[in-house]
């Protein structure tokens, strides 16, 4: 019944930008959730519903991608820059939205709202609908520091200075609504586009400061991922390999065969069977990483010196979350409520994450307000923070930190575990994912530690969930925590809860 840990084995730096987040035109993720416009009677700034606003600059989210999903293959950037009275209105018909969209959330607002909030911006390109020239005039508009047309259109729209964009999509989920395309019909495309990138450099001997992110599989097929990303990097291995630094997994945690099963009402199967769920996206980050080291061995040698070989393929993942059935049946669209199972499976991933930081060099929740995975739902004017904001507001110290080798699960207990060190501090994250049974989970160190804090999050009933009457019922406390300075640390951990220890290095 412990868990052994010792600070001095660490593997990875945990890159900050794997509690990245995702918006999107669905629902009321953007509109009317993070977007009300600068003449709503909702507080706002600049448009933006204050409260959320300052929800995000709390979390500090350190990425955050936009405008898609599957919206951004329908997306024209141009349609949402300008004075707000001259923007078009089109129809989103984005997975069951069917709303006007009047373009108020544009590139200048999305990319404003990163620098407050601290975020890197990933912006998907629009590689269905779009085109190569359209991609393009985009960049420019985004990071161009000479006086062309397109800067001086941005600094006419209030931002004088290029905005630096790094990371950008090539498309999303060509295998379905991006396309239904094939690994060949898409490296087709993405070679177009890849190629046709600006580079924002000033000599030949600079490197750029392009981020091209290539589209992944299907990460909830288990035999199409496969065939999909074996076909994609033999066609990226075909003659000469255009500009590539990513490759973007996407995996959701679907809970939609059981029509007794919501996102608020669940029995013991469907508990254990949503958490078991979100496990196995462990088991897919080492299938496909193992894939890219063996599409990577199998690129041709370059002829002259002059030219490089492809040696390296960041694998991201761009969109994890859960997905429960009713969010099918609702309006607006994807909307579910967050109950003790999904900060539970929540935290898991992040641990998942962060355990194979080695592997993984970005993530975004999906998404960060009112659909699916929120963190965040609006009702009318309320702001309600879901449990799941909890989670990621508890594990911001692991960012930056050193992964420390750390057993899954403890076998006896259940527990789910995982740690990490910075500045002498550990950050220990244990979730009891038992939904009805308590437990004392021990930790062993080879060193003399100090308990300085514990927080807990957890509900008197795992079917609760935050509201607008109640909208504080699940909220992280501070746990009183009186232990002497030892090599030895156990801790009471409540059913179906989620806890961090932050124990210091005496």
């Amino acid at each position: 019944m412990t868990i052994a840990l010792d600070p001095g084995n660490t593997t990875s730096t945990i890159s900050p930008l794997l509690h990245g987040q995702f918006i999107e035109f669905l629902g009321e993720c953007i509109d009317e959730g993070l977007w009300v416009g600068p003449d709503s009677a909702i507080p706002n700034q600049n448009g933006i519903r204050t409260d959320a606003l300052e929800a995000l600059k709390r979390l500090a989210p350190p990425l955050l991608r936009w405008p898609g999903g599957c919206y951004a293959d329908t997306y024209h950037w141009r349609d949402g820059v300008g004075p707000q009275d001259q923007r078009r209105t089109t129809y989103n018909e984005n997975f069951g939205t069917y709303e006007l969209d009047r373009h108020g959330f544009g590139t200048d607002e999305y990319l404003r709202l990163c620098e407050q909030v601290g975020a890197q911006p990933w912006v998907n390109v629009n590689m269905l609908s779009g085109s190569v020239s359209e991609m393009r005039d985009w960049m420019e508009y985004c990071n161009r520091a000479e006086p062309t047309d397109l800067a001086r259109s941005r600094a006419a729209n209030g931002h004088a200075e290029p905005y630096g964009v790094r990371y950008w999509g090539l498309g999303n989920e060509p295998w379905a609504g991006g396309g239904t395309m094939t690994p060949s019909t898409y490296m087709d495309l993405y070679r177009l586009f890849a190629s046709s990138m600006p580079s924002f450099t000033h000599s030949n001997d600079e490197p750029g400061m392009m981020y091209p992110i290539a589209c992944g599989p299907d990460g909830n097929k288990p035999v199409e991922r496969v065939e999909w990303t074996r076909e994609f990097f033999r066609e990226l291995a075909s003659f000469r390999q255009p500009p590539i630094s990513a490759y973007d997994l996407h995996f959701y945690n679907w809970n939609i065969d059981h029509e007794e099963d919501s996102s608020t009402q669940f029995d013991q199967a469907g508990w254990r069977r949503v958490v078991e769920g979100c496990l196995e996206l462990e088991d897919i980050i080492d299938e496909q990483w193992g894939l890219i080291r063996a599409g990577l061995s199998a690129m041709p040698r370059p002829e002259v010196p002059q030219d490089p070989r492809l040696e390296s393929v960041d694998l991201v993942i761009g969109e994890w979350g859960n997905w429960h059935r009713d969010a099918f049946e609702v309006r607006p669209a994807l909307r579910q409520e967050v109950t003790m199972r999904d900060a539970v499976t929540t935290a898991l991933t992040l641990d998942i994450l962060q355990r194979n930081c080695d592997k993984i060099s970005m993530a975004c929740n999906a998404q960060t307000i009112n659909v699916l995975n929120s963190l965040i739902l609006t009702d009318g004017d309320a702001t309600i923070l879901t449990p799941n904001y909890d989670v990621f507001m508890m594990y911001q110290g692991h960012r930056g930190a050193q992964a420390i080798e750390t057993p899954r699960q403890d076998q006896q207990t259940g527990v789910y575990a995982f740690a990490s060190v910075k500045n002498r501090k550990l950050l220990v994250d244990l979730t009891n994912a038992d939904m009805d049974a308590a437990v004392d989970q021990t930790l062993t160190l080879p060193v003399d530690v100090r308990v300085e804090d514990m927080r807990t999050l957890v509900g008197e009933d795992p079917h609760q969930f935050n509201s607008k009457q109640n909208p504080d019922l699940l909220r992280a406390r501070r746990n009183a925590f009186d232990a002497p300075i030892g090599r030895e640390v156990t801790a009471h951990l409540e059913p179906a809860s989620v806890n961090t220890l932050t124990l210091s290095l005496a």
